[in-house]
């Protein structure tokens, strides 16, 4: 499940931020050199170095030498701060140019681009969006991303639901390949030497004609990725089956 959410604080505020509204954004003592961005900058960076989970006003502030109260002075609080990363992460995240190629050319490289959003910043993975910080990155993102669906026939509602499935898979992928990272970095052991301990033991205390279909598929799964999950394999099949999922939803002319 999600540890942080975008939106969490005032909307009002953090559309302010997020827009760089500055006859809406209240002063709070001085600015002591500090630019919004380099304050929005340093936070990115103690959470794709850290994690989410320690990130903190206090902790940006060491980050940047400088004291809690002076962060204070550009955001409210960590709520809004994190919709600053997240609108930030956004507008600097790849966006390949898809003009004139086919539309499941389009899509995947729409998903090769959240992919690496979240392959370079791990943490947004762990954010729900449900209530999106709808900043200018955001909506550049959400822009461009629409454009690979433009003009095939669907229906602006369609569009947008198409986007989504598509999106949601890549989130679900690449959550399931961070966790596997995680589990390899926790335990010094790759899935293959995991498996070359477990493996004669299961073999000694499972009978395969008690489970035959598991031990079948399974071991021929293993052999054909060697793991049972092997992220490249099961990123490309799921793509594929998505990419056929949206083909249903179009006209037959397309």
């Amino acid at each position: 499940m999600p540890t942080e959410m975008t939106n969490g604080g005032d909307p009002a505020r953090t559309l302010a931020l997020l827009w760089r509204d500055e006859a809406a954004i209240p002063r709070r003592g001085p600015r002591r050199g500090l630019s919004l961005d380099q304050v929005v900058d340093a936070a990115i960076a103690v959470a794709d170095a850290e994690g989410l989970a320690v990130l903190s006003i206090r902790r940006v502030a060491q980050a940047l030498d400088t004291s809690p109260m002076t962060l204070y002075t550009h955001v409210p609080g960590k709520a809004e701060l994190l919709d600053l990363m997240i609108d930030s992460a956004y507008a600097r995240m790849p966006r390949t140019g898809t003009a004139g190629r086919p539309w499941r050319e389009k899509l995947t490289a729409v998903a090769a681009d959240n992919r690496t959003l979240f392959r370079d910043h791990p943490w947004t993975i762990a954010v729900s969006t449900q209530r999106p910080a709808l900043g200018p990155g955001a909506l550049g993102k959400y822009e461009h991303e629409l454009a690979a669906l433009d003009g095939l026939g669907l229906t602006d509602v369609q569009m947008d639901d198409c986007l989504t499935y598509l999106l949601l898979f890549v989130h679900a992928a690449a959550r399931t390949e961070h966790e596997a990272r995680v589990v390899r970095e926790a335990t010094a052991m790759t899935d293959e030497q995991w498996w070359a301990a477990a493996g004669p033991v299961l073999g000694r205390l499972v009978d395969p004609d008690a489970f035959p279909l598991a031990s079948r598929v399974g071991a021929a799964a293993g052999e054909a990725h060697g793991s049972a999950y092997e992220p490249e394999h099961v990123y490309e099949f799921g793509l594929g089956r998505v990419l056929d999922g949206v083909a249903l939803v179009l006209p037959r002319h397309t």
